[in-house]
């Protein structure tokens, strides 16, 4: 029998959760407390799946990039979806409850929720896609063929990304604009959204407080995409509080969630429609970004336990594992190092290294090139511009700050001359 839904069965579990939409963990605890752990055989067993694979794990001093796997979950996380995995439930009314529950935890605005989506840019296209068909099941079936809706979305020239090929997979059609005349001409009877690239705000005309600013007085729906805005912890409601009618976050980078989830904050009725563009519903935009009820889970004790850090001893942890590395660097002749942090997005202490290029030989792409060859590899950034590494620290493992500065002074030693 194919799952059957409309308005009336998403909107009805709104006011009307019954206790175990969220209770079923201590079951499943209770439960699991007299198992235990099941013994591998076969592929496992060795208890490095990566060796058995023949892939190479990563040192990784980039910071949260999702194509070295965003961050390392919490042992927490993976323990309350381990017991998720334990039971069936309704996916929509454990999207309703999930996401009733991190926004009471991030104390959000009255009239905004939450939803757990396949890591932000599922964010963003579910998002639109809610904006775009409302609860009207023709629309939301027709996705992304937009006759007869809205279907143009306002953002600065300058915010544009490849993030965004997530809003035009609706079928929206982009409106660039630079300057606020611009902007008020853009306005018409198509307009549906306006986005805003929160990592870009310094390269904009129009900056992130504006923004919403104007959309509010176009009656325009505003999207901010803050998916790596994170530390610091309060952009979780900031951007609620300024009015924002959807912010999207990743889930699996600094919060440490699940890899594949993602939220979508926002105001409750178009966190609702975004949800009905999406998986498990059928015939939707989104029934390929499917999310677990083990994801959807973890992302709560993700939330929760991310919202008990102590983010100041954090940072001067990060910041000493940096000095560690630094001080073993400047024992290369022509080696500098100094100490910054980005504005927005990984906004944590990061080094930049340096050195003279007539007394080290090697490029920073050398550099990266060649701890990428190594066992286990490093990962590190470069700016080409200024030819320079750069490298934070929060993602690394106790002790692998000792690893990355031996591994690099020695590469830096080999092309000195």
């Amino acid at each position: 029998m194919r799952f059957q839904w409309n308005r009336r069965t998403f909107l009805g579990t709104l006011g009307a959760i019954p206790a175990w939409a969220f209770g079923g963990g201590k079951i499943a605890a209770a439960g699991a407390a007299n198992k235990s752990a099941p013994k591998l055989t076969g592929f496992g067993a060795s208890g490095s799946v990566y060796d058995e694979l023949g892939v190479t794990t990563v040192i990784n001093g980039e910071g949260t990039m999702t194509v070295l796997g965003g961050s390392l979950p919490r042992p927490e996380v993976e323990a309350v979806m381990a017991l998720a995995g334990q039971h069936f439930v309704s996916i929509p009314e454990l999207e309703v409850a999930a996401g009733k529950k991190i926004a009471e935890l991030l104390k959000l605005p009255e009239g905004y929720t939450t939803l757990v989506t396949s890591g932000a840019a599922g964010a963003m296209q579910s998002g639109l896609a809610g904006i775009l068909t409302g609860d009207n099941e023709r629309h939301i079936r027709q996705l992304p063929n937009l006759t007869g809706l809205k279907s143009e979305v306002i953002i600065q020239k300058s915010h544009r990304n490849p993030f965004d090929h997530q809003l035009r997979g609706t079928g929206a059609k982009l409106v660039e604009i630079e300057t606020r005349d611009e902007l008020h001409n853009a306005v018409n009877e198509k307009t549906a959204m306006m986005h805003f690239t929160n990592f870009a705000n310094a390269a904009g005309q129009i900056k992130v407080d504006e923004w919403i600013t104007l959309a509010k007085q176009h009656n325009v729906p505003s999207m901010i995409d803050a998916a790596a805005d994170t530390p610091p912890v309060s952009h979780l409601w900031d951007y609620a509080n300024m009015g924002y009618d959807l912010i999207t976050f990743s889930g699996g980078k600094a919060i440490r969630g699940p890899q594949c989830a993602g939220l979508l904050i926002g105001r409750t009725d178009l966190v609702a429609y975004a949800l009905l563009n999406n998986s498990p519903h059928e015939d939707t935009l989104g029934r390929g970004q499917k999310v677990g009820k083990e994801e959807i889970v973890g992302m709560v004790k993700a939330v929760e336990m991310y919202l008990q850090e102590d983010q100041d001893a954090l940072s001067r942890e990060w910041q000493r594992r940096l000095e560690t590395i630094g001080k073993q660097l400047s024992s290369v002749p022509g080696v500098q190092t100094e100490f910054f942090e980005p504005d927005i997005a990984n906004h944590v202490p990061t080094m930049r290294i340096k050195w003279d290029a007539q007394r080290v030989s090697a490029t920073p792409a050398d550099i990266v090139q060649l701890l990428r060859k190594g066992s286990p590899a490093i990962a590190l950034g470069r700016s080409d511009s200024d030819g320079t590494l750069e490298m934070n620290s929060f993602m690394l493992k106790p002790g692998e700050e000792q690893i990355i500065a031996q591994r690099l002074t020695e590469a830096l030693r080999t092309h000195a001359t």
